[in-house]
């Protein structure tokens, strides 16, 4: 996560730059986090580019929901789905993927690649109301820099948009887990959701989800 003055978030990403010139990268993967996704989309070309040393054949940077659905689009990843049948999945959109970055060469990619991941590796996906995703969704309550304890009754009624749209799911379909790709709300919603009378095991990652389904050493 990025935070702090413009030369702080210039320096760390400077970092980032020096080590993979000094590593002889030809790919920089953005992990799951909607901070880091943000300042990697919006900032890093005009940060510490150029990014000329890296290979042009693929997006610069590289968020890991694009690196993962580009294998499965090309058949390099072998899931068993049924290893995940013990979870009835929807997932978050994060705000800061949802509405100040996107992902792959699709509009909306940013919506639509995280949902194909879970819908690679799992066999129970539903949505939440169409109002409450997507360009539309909801803040976990916790970002804005109040993941604090001493601010966790704000962040609990911050979180109640989406805690009522998550509810509404779990009575029609069975919902069991809520899928996101932020660091922030996970930790938001794996703190509050037992304040809403929800298990705080209900709150997975994508990529959980993905290295539990996942076949190694398949072979077709």
């Amino acid at each position: 996560m990025f935070v702090g003055s413009p030369q702080n978030l210039h320096k760390v990403a400077k970092r980032i730059r020096d080590a993979a010139l000094e590593l002889g990268v030809k790919r920089i993967v953005v992990g799951e986090c909607g901070h880091a996704w943000r300042v990697a989309y919006s900032f890093w070309n005009t940060l510490i580019g150029p990014f000329d040393f890296l290979d042009q054949r693929y997006p610069i940077p590289q968020h890991i929901c694009e690196f993962t659905y580009d294998l499965i689009q090309r058949g390099a990843l072998k899931f068993d789905k049924s290893a995940n049948d013990d979870k009835i999945l929807t997932y978050h959109d994060s705000c800061n993927v949802s509405r100040a970055s996107r992902m792959g060469n699709m509009p909306g990619g940013q919506f639509i690649i995280p949902r194909e991941i879970i819908k690679a590796t799992c066999n129970h996906f539903y949505d939440m109301a169409p109002e409450t995703i997507g360009e539309s969704t909801f803040c976990c309550g916790g970002g804005g820099g109040i993941l604090t304890d001493e601010l966790l009754d704000l962040r609990i009624k911050g979180a109640m948009p989406r805690m009522q749209a998550l509810k509404e799911v779990i009575e029609e379909h069975g919902v069991t887990h809520m899928a996101a790709i932020c660091a922030i709300c996970k930790a938001q919603f794996t703190k509050i959701v037992p304040y809403y009378k929800l298990p705080m095991d209900m709150i997975q990652s994508v990529h959980g989800l993905v290295s539990k389904a996942i076949v190694l050493g398949a072979k077709d």
